[in-house]
């Protein structure tokens, strides 16, 4: 199915804006950069090893773990890795920034009057470090993590704890992310109103989300 990325947003049915983090306000490439390579270059310093003699086994045990909330739980990996995963991803955090306008498309729902909703797989920690990095808190009505409770965006039990906890109508909230298997995730929930982004890392090609509108300007919305 294609859909117009020009396609206009009925603002006046939506209430709740549910937004991702990584890859939607803020630009994937801290995270790309930090798990494909810094997080080689920090263990081979730590443990004292060549890169290219652990690169394969890091990229394997990430992958084992895609999808389910240990690939995001930064505890978990620095148990696995023995480093601090967090004093890892400081020292590059001058690659935290948000995605173009992503500031201005969150102050503009604000004065428009719609509830916005952070819904994240990062953990409280990584959290932390971003809004340290980055001005989106400030602009932000509430902010989920899905560690709060226990289960990642992907599975369904997320966004019925969601729907409990912060109670949301699916037919009123709009829903932006850049996950393929997170946005038909909330497809099944019942959410109305689903949009993903183009080109979540700048230093990579756009993805291909053809099931659903994409967006690579958010003042293309409104």
């Amino acid at each position: 199915m294609s859909h117009s990325n020009r396609t206009k947003i009925a603002w006046d049915k939506i209430d709740t804006v549910l937004l991702d983090m990584d890859g939607t306000l803020l630009d994937l490439h801290f995270d790309s950069f930090f798990w494909k390579q810094h997080l080689i270059k920090k263990y081979s310093e730590v443990h004292a090893v060549k890169p290219e003699q652990i690169s394969a086994q890091i990229h394997r045990q990430l992958e084992e773990k895609q999808g389910s909330l240990q690939w995001y739980c930064t505890q978990y990996w620095s148990e696995q890795f023995n480093l601090d995963i967090i004093d890892a991803q400081r020292e590059i955090r001058h690659l935290i920034s948000e995605r173009p306008q992503a500031l201005e498309f969150l102050n503009r729902l604000g004065d428009m009057g719609k509830k916005r909703v952070l819904i994240t797989n990062s953990d409280r920690p990584c959290l932390e470090l971003k809004f340290a990095a980055t001005r989106i808190q400030q602009s932000l009505d509430l902010v989920i993590s899905s560690h709060d409770y226990g289960v990642p965006k992907e599975q369904q039990q997320f966004w019925l704890e969601l729907q409990q906890r912060a109670p949301f109508n699916p037919q009123t909230t709009l829903f932006i992310d850049d996950s393929l298997s997170v946005l038909n995730s909330a497809k099944t929930f019942g959410i109305k109103h689903i949009w993903g982004i183009k080109k979540p890392d700048s230093c990579e090609p756009e993805i291909s989300l053809s099931q659903f509108p994409t967006i690579d300007q958010f003042t293309s919305l409104v």
